[in-house]
């Protein structure tokens, strides 16, 4: 049965940067017992800043020392502590590596990565784009890796990871992304969402992205006709081979829409699956070519490497022979 959402979307944005933080602050208040590290990019009027001004002894700022930071959540963990931690995207897989590598994942302790401004939405250009984490996390064990699609998913994996035993990262992007789903639903940390049912084809995304693949598929469905099926992989590892598959067997056309590099993201993993499952239909990745990105808004990066509503459109029309 597929999730309800909704189309009426663009005035419906939301913000999963300032969701997590509302979200922990309003766990601190109920009493629930965690630490939180933070980056310089917290600003004190933001809802994590709330967090900071009411529970200052249990937050710990490290400036643009990620890798102490990192290593030094590892730490707390290891002496007890649930601890959530917020890096600048772009600085938490690269600066911070082996800090995740061996002082969070090797140790197997109780940290919540959240890595902010991910894909190339963190507005620096090139140097600032996230878009090879993806690839770095899955080779780690013990890592659990999530991505929300909206603020309100945000919400639900920052409560869920609570109680959630080992490491885990969870990413999320910059600035608004419209609201997905139009009611509450169930979320199950490793199980995929079917976020729309299809018959001609599978869109397999994750993120903010989301929201671009459901207007591809209202656009191939006003244009086309065509019944465009879509799955939230909002969980990346571990992966939910089982719905790859059944998605895969009903219609045997599967694009993946990621805001990463297509080398080694969902894409990557999706590809893996099939592959080894002898998948014989079609497969396309939407992504991030192997190249820095040129500069612009997210919208225009989106748009030029046709990774928005109309390079998914071109995709599936391609697929399913409707290009003309």
């Amino acid at each position: 049965m597929a999730a309800k959402t909704t189309y009426d979307f663009d005035m419906m944005l939301s913000n999963a940067r300032e969701a997590y933080g509302e979200e922990l602050y309003k766990m601190a208040c109920e009493g629930k017992d965690f630490v939180f590290t933070y980056s310089d990019n917290v600003a004190p009027s933001s809802s994590a800043g709330k967090l900071l001004k009411e529970f200052p002894e249990r937050c710990f700022n490290f400036g643009i020392a990620e890798p102490d930071q990192v290593g030094a959540s590892a730490g707390l963990a290891l002496s007890g502590c649930t601890v959530f931690s917020q890096v600048f995207g772009p600085f938490l897989p690269l600066r911070a590596a082996d800090q995740i590598h061996t002082d969070i994942a090797y140790n197997d302790v109780n940290v919540r990565l959240i890595g902010t401004h991910s894909g190339v939405t963190a507005g620096g250009g090139p140097t600032h784009n996230d878009i090879a984490d993806l690839a770095l996390y899955r080779a780690i064990p013990n890592l659990t890796v999530v991505v929300p699609a909206d603020a309100n998913q945000c919400c639900k994996f920052i409560r869920q990871s609570m109680d959630f035993v080992g490491p885990m990262i969870i990413r999320i992007d910059r600035a608004g992304s419209p609201n997905v789903y139009a009611e509450d639903y169930e979320l199950t940390i490793g199980k995929a969402i079917e976020t729309m049912e299809g018959t001609d084809a599978y869109i397999i995304s994750c993120g903010s992205n989301l929201y671009e693949c459901l207007m591809a598929a209202k656009t191939m469905k006003e244009k086309h006709g065509a019944s465009i099926g879509i799955l939230d992989m909002h969980t990346i590892k571990p992966l939910d081979t089982d719905a790859i598959l059944r998605v895969a067997q009903k219609t045997g056309n599967i694009v993946t829409v990621e805001d990463h590099s297509i080398n080694g993201g969902l894409g990557g993993a999706v590809a893996e699956v099939l592959c080894e499952s002898s998948y014989k239909g079609n497969f396309k990745r939407v992504g991030m070519p192997d190249e820095f990105a040129v500069l612009g808004s997210v919208d225009a990066i989106y748009h030029y490497y046709h990774m928005d509503r109309d390079g998914t459109v071109e995709a599936l029309e391609r697929m399913l022979h409707l290009a003309k």
